[in-house]
C-alpha cells in the first residue's frame, strides 16, 4: 500500500483536501476546472484559478472522494450524507457507492466514509479494497 498522505490547499475561504492514495485518475476536476486542478503543474492545485463555489461544485464531482473540502469557518469534520446508499458500476472502472459507510479492513480496522467511496472491481489495486486506478493499466474491461 503506498502512503497515505493528505495534501491541504486553502485560500481564506476553503481549504481542499487532496487524498492521492483515493485518487482514480478520471480527470474529472482537471477537464472541470483546469486553472485550479493541473497535474502538469506543481502544485497541481491552484485554488487562485477559481472562486470558492466554483471550486466546491467541481470537488463535489470527484467519483473517488479523493478531493473534499472543508469551509474555513467551519470546524473540519466528516460529514454525513442524508439519503439511500446508491451503488453505480462504472464501465471498465470502479464501483461506486454513494453514502454513509463504516469499512472494515483485514485486521478489523474501521473507517468512516460518506458522499462517495470507490471500490477496486479489478484486483489490481495497490490500495485494497479502494480503487487506485490500476484498471486503466491493467485495460480492466467489465
Amino acid at each position: 500500500m503506498e502512503n497515505q498522505i493528505t495534501k491541504k490547499y486553502t485560500n481564506e475561504e476553503v481549504t481542499v483536501v487532496w487524498q492521492p492514495h483515493m485518487c482514480i485518475h478520471s480527470a474529472i476536476c482537471f477537464k472541470g476546472l483546469p486553472l485550479v486542478f493541473n497535474p502538469r503543474k506543481r502544485p497541481w492545485v491552484t485554488l487562485e484559478g477559481g472562486t470558492t463555489e466554483t471550486i466546491v461544485e467541481q470537488i463535489k464531482k470527484c467519483p473517488s472522494g479523493a478531493l473534499s473540502y472543508y469551509m474555513n469557518d467551519e470546524i473540519e469534520e466528516s460529514v454525513e450524507i442524508e439519503g439511500n446508499t446508491v451503488i453505480e458500476m462504472l464501465p471498465n472502472g470502479p464501483l461506486l457507492v454513494y453514502g454513509n459507510l463504516t469499512v472494515k479492513d483485514t485486521q478489523g480496522n474501521e473507517s468512516k466514509k460518506s458522499k462517495v467511496t470507490a471500490f477496486c472491481r479489478c484486483g489490481q489495486s495497490g490500495n485494497k479494497p479502494y480503487c487506485d486506478g490500476s484498471h486503466i493499466t491493467s485495460k480492466f474491461e467489465g
